[in-house]
């Protein structure tokens, strides 16, 4: 792993002077948002105003089409700068990293890889990504990149609505071995807040399988494991494996899915905001948020070291 200082002297090197082009392109764009927001606003405000009067609903309506309208020209002005840091930072930060490693800033985990994993096993309506990346590390073939996956609801009234099933960062990686059945490892709410209680529920839950009662007391805590092979389940997740996932856990902060399907682990790590975005409405010179994009790339790449994925104990069978 690469560290900190390293990434200061990379910085200053070979990312600040592409990042002094990028920022001259950031203002532009900037400039020009500010304009279009100059003359979409007022246009908004004095026709909510003469409408009002007539209907509440027309007026919302108007505001509706100008926050559209503002939300189509912002996406329309920095798609061509946010394609351009893409492919001049981040691609950069992956192979600063590891330079075995190739990225596709609109490149995506296949569809039929994230169903496998068996996480989420909702209807999928929407499924989008970017921020791909693949490899070879040491001996384990890995890819991960940003998804988002939702389903629709349409209530009585015909009024259809988004529902968010996973956005995060989605793993995937080679485990060498051929899993005979399914094993998923879920973020444990019922034991953590209702004790035995918790635990009853969890074993109600048949559609994913047994649940799987494990002997390490701070792994059962923190998650809840079902599967259709309790024996292979339990090799699966050995005593080390089980303090690794913990540790990981611990080290993301974060509510982790795992599951091991097929000849593959997945891993998935929700988050909230969009990880390798760049700012527009702050300089891109800083260092701190160049920081941040390696830090959450280092800690997915470094999954292969903290759940000790290269070393081959199995061999496919």
């Amino acid at each position: 792993m690469k560290a900190l200082e390293e990434l200061k002297q990379h910085y200053t090197q070979d990312l600040l002077p592409e990042l002094s082009v990028l920022e001259v392109e950031r203002k532009n764009v900037l400039k020009k948002i500010l304009f279009v927001t100059l003359i979409i606003f007022p246009v908004v405000i004095f026709t909510v105003v003469v409408l009002i009067r007539i209907s509440h609903n027309l007026a919302g309506f108007a505001v509706f089409l100008g926050v559209a309208a503002w939300m189509g020209f912002y996406a329309f002005f920095t798609k061509g700068y946010v394609s351009s840091f893409k492919t001049g930072i981040i691609k950069k930060i992956v192979k600063f990293i590891d330079d075995k490693l190739t990225y596709s800033k609109f490149g995506k985990i296949n569809q039929g890889l994230f169903t496998a994993s068996g996480i989420f096993r909702h209807r999928i309506d929407h499924y989008k990504g970017d921020d791909h990346v693949s490899g070879v590390l040491g001996k384990t073939k890995v890819e991960f990149s940003e998804i988002y996956a939702s389903y629709d609801t349409t209530d009585s009234r015909g009024r259809k609505t988004e529902n968010i099933i996973f956005k995060g960062l989605f793993f995937t990686a080679d485990f060498n071995k051929s899993f005979n059945g399914n094993t998923v490892v879920l973020p444990d709410t019922a034991e953590k807040f209702l004790g035995h209680i918790g635990t009853f529920f969890q074993s109600m839950n048949k559609t994913r399988g047994e649940l799987i009662k494990l002997e390490d007391p701070v792994f059962e805590k923190l998650f809840a494991v079902y599967g259709n092979d309790q024996i292979e389940a339990r090799y699966l997740l050995s005593t080390s494996l089980m303090k690794r996932i913990v540790e990981f856990q611990k080290k993301t902060g974060k509510r982790i899915y795992l599951s091991f399907a097929g000849s593959r682990i997945f891993v998935a790590i929700p988050y909230a905001k969009d990880l390798f975005e760049p700012r527009v409405f702050q300089t891109v010179l800083d260092f701190k948020p160049v920081q941040e994009y390696f830090e959450d790339l280092q800690l997915t790449i470094g999954i292969i070291d903290d759940l000790n994925l290269n070393t081959r104990i199995w061999s496919k069978q």
